[in-house]
């Protein structure tokens, strides 16, 4: 039986496609479905599916598959193992709402680099539904939430914290130093926001609907560092994480609203799945974030 065979039906199955498994394993589609083809025939059964120009895993399929992906892993521990080299290398793709990734790019990945220069980090951004998405179908080797607390069993918690948020604006703002300003004292000026559905923009919609609110905010972007650069020049409020705007707020530039009617519960998470195989490059990376990141 062909190992690389095995690979790629791990990568069909976790990717649910073969044009994907094509594009990450550097195959045509005609070598992956030929592939898959040889294996179905040693084994004698259909592993997948096909209808409609979409696959899904026959019921023997998925057995077949939870040995493949322990035959995958070993296979890939055993060529770490025999590397001769003493430096970590591998390749992490890591998807974050757009704040936590420019954070990481612009405070963090120097150092890291500095220890594991062989480490490739991929980033990718998307909203919280699409992490859970991407990290089932194994797209993506961890993720970082901005949102709510997430809980669930076929998910690993590899650390997390509650953060502070609050309503931000110019220190030159009329509302500044303006102390028991209730949230309808300020629904009516120009806000700036993250993008819909992105994290903490979410629950912050949900938590204003539960009050039946509702803001129309004059721009939306992902980018934080735009949104703070528009409120240090006098363009409108913005509701961000204490980490995005700290800084200014110690330099004086912009200003925390003291808000009295508007609770919040967002937490940073990281987050891997259960089933993910934890190889050395993931665990030095695992390490260091739970070491450095949230500090």
């Amino acid at each position: 039986m062909e190992i690389r065979n095995l690979v790629t039906f791990v990568h069909v199955a976790e990717l649910n496609s073969f044009t994907k498994a094509a594009q990450v394993l550097g195959y045509s589609q005609s070598t992956i479905s030929f592939q898959i083809k040889q294996l179905e025939t040693e084994l004698d059964c259909m592993l997948f599916e096909r209808i409609n120009h979409t696959i899904s895993l026959t019921e023997k399929g998925r057995e077949v598959l939870a040995y493949a992906q322990q035959i995958s892993h070993i296979t890939e521990e055993f060529k770490q193992n025999l590397s001769n080299s003493d430096e970590l290398s591998g390749h992490i793709h890591i998807v974050t709402p757009d704040s936590i990734c420019e954070m990481m790019l612009t405070q963090n990945y120097p150092d890291f680099y500095k220890h594991y220069p062989k480490i490739a980090l991929k980033f990718s951004t998307a909203d919280t539904d699409d992490m859970f998405r991407i990290l089932n179908h194994n797209e993506a080797d961890v993720i970082f939430t901005l949102d709510s607390h997430v809980y669930q069993p076929d998910y690993i918690i590899a650390k997390e914290e509650r953060i502070s948020t609050h309503f931000v604006t110019s220190a030159a703002s009329p509302l500044a130093g303006v102390k028991n300003l209730s949230v309808k004292d300020i629904i009516d000026y120009p806000f700036i926001l993250t993008e819909k559905k992105m994290g903490y923009r979410r629950v912050f919609d949900e938590t204003l609907a539960s009050m039946s609110l509702d803001i129309q905010p004059v721009m939306e972007i992902g980018r934080t560092d735009l949104i703070t650069t528009s409120l240090e020049n006098g363009v409108g409020i913005s509701f961000l994480p204490d980490f995005v705007t700290q800084k200014k707020v110690d330099e004086g530039t912009l200003v925390h609203l003291g808000i009295r009617d508007f609770e919040i519960d967002i937490w940073k998470q990281l987050i891997y799945h259960r089933n993910k195989w934890i190889s050395k490059p993931f665990h030095a990376f695992i390490q260091y974030v739970m070491e450095h990141e949230f500090d």
